[in-house]
């Protein structure tokens, strides 16, 4: 690092950069990253190259391979001198090929924000890929993690000199929004695309759980598009008029209908953690959600966890969620540990930077 500068700190996601057209959660979260450190340094993001193989082809991964590589080697030779190089999301579909290349020659300190470990992806079509991810978390001064659910593997593989550090999944924001001054009601909200696997299996779980509200006059708003529209229909054919299909909303259009909500409620079937879990409580609404690795990493104290695929327990975690009346308060406090200015503190103390010189 010169002295006298700001730190120049290079910024790459190999699976979605932040760049990318089409919105995700992935997206979101880059995007969110490279505003956080900003508040280190002056922030490059320095490649857009998805690694990102789905299919366990091993042609395309070569390709890929030789691709990167070629980057790798532009960046070493023409690209400027960085302080510090963070990787966001490192894993065996979409390992980090250039970073550690760049960061080895040219005497970076290398970190990675949320890699995992998957070693019995270490045999079969995604073999070569589970070995390259695994040997950049290996190459990392330093990993960020979000929720405890990669810790464990984590730590098993951890070189001696490596910090693992947790950074709370946090919103790109540094205020929560405007508190709000609503009676309280009986509208439950669930936001999430409406697409078959996990999204799907959510709908699935949710409506089964509704079967088990005792609770009078609740009603339901569904935020989210997608081809799964008629197959989520289905599932709540039985509640037809206390429903509204919403459709898919922006940012500000998702802010509105929370403030409009009383009960955030989403079981988040094979969820990483969501993102949406942190907004809905920053909104001030209570959450009911299942008790599953990642989405209890986010959900605070006020909130309900129950078991998961247990739809009596999620239809009586929503009569109580009711009966408890507004929890804006300590909801709110809770979501303030999921600030940009939160994750800026976690960051600024833990990333490594290269020596100053003259």
């Amino acid at each position: 690092m010169t002295k006298g500068h700001a730190p120049r700190i290079a910024f790459y996601a190999p699976l979605k950069p932040p760049n990318h057209d089409t919105p995700s959660g992935d997206r979101t979260i880059a995007r969110a990253l490279m505003h956080a450190l900003k508040g280190l340094g002056a922030v490059e993001l320095v490649s857009s190259f998805r690694s990102r193989e789905p299919a366990g082809d091993a042609a395309a991964q070569a390709a890929l391979v030789a691709k990167a590589d070629r980057i790798a080697k532009d960046l070493i030779a023409k690209g400027p001198v960085w302080d510090a190089w963070i990787t966001y999301h490192n894993y065996y579909k979409a390992p980090d090929l250039i970073g550690p290349k760049v960061c080895a020659a040219r005497g970076i300190p290398y970190h990675l924000v949320e890699a995992s470990r998957a070693p019995k992806r270490l045999l079969g079509p995604w073999a070569d890929f589970a070995r390259r991810a695994d040997a950049a978390s290996d190459a990392a001064a330093v990993i960020f993690y979000f929720t405890g659910r990669d810790l464990p593997e984590l730590e098993k593989a951890r070189p001696v000199p490596q910090k693992l550090v947790h950074l709370r999944p946090f919103l790109d924001r540094d205020t929560l929004p405007e508190e709000s001054k609503k009676p309280a009601g009986k509208t439950l909200l669930a936001v999430g695309m409406l697409r078959k696997g996990d999204k799907l299996a959510s709908y699935r779980n949710l409506a089964a759980a509704l079967h088990f509200v005792k609770t009078d006059g609740w009603s339901l708003r569904i935020v989210g598009g997608g081809p799964a529209q008629a197959e989520v229909r289905a599932l709540f054919a039985p509640f037809d008029a206390r429903i509204t299909y919403v459709g898919a909303l922006d940012a500000a259009g998702v802010a509105a209908e929370m403030a409009a909500a009383d009960v955030f409620v989403w079981p988040g079937v094979n969820e990483a953690f969501g993102m949406v879990y942190i907004e809905a409580q920053a909104a001030g609404l209570v959450v009911v959600a299942e008790n599953r690795a990642g989405v209890r990493d986010v959900v605070g104290p006020a909130g309900f966890l129950t078991p998961p695929d247990d739809a009596k327990a999620f239809g009586a975690a929503i009569d109580q969620a009711f009966h408890r009346g507004p929890q804006d308060t300590s909801v709110r406090r809770y979501a303030q540990q999921h600030l940009r200015g939160a994750a800026i503190k976690t960051l600024a103390g833990a990333v490594q930077f290269k020596e100053a010189t003259q």
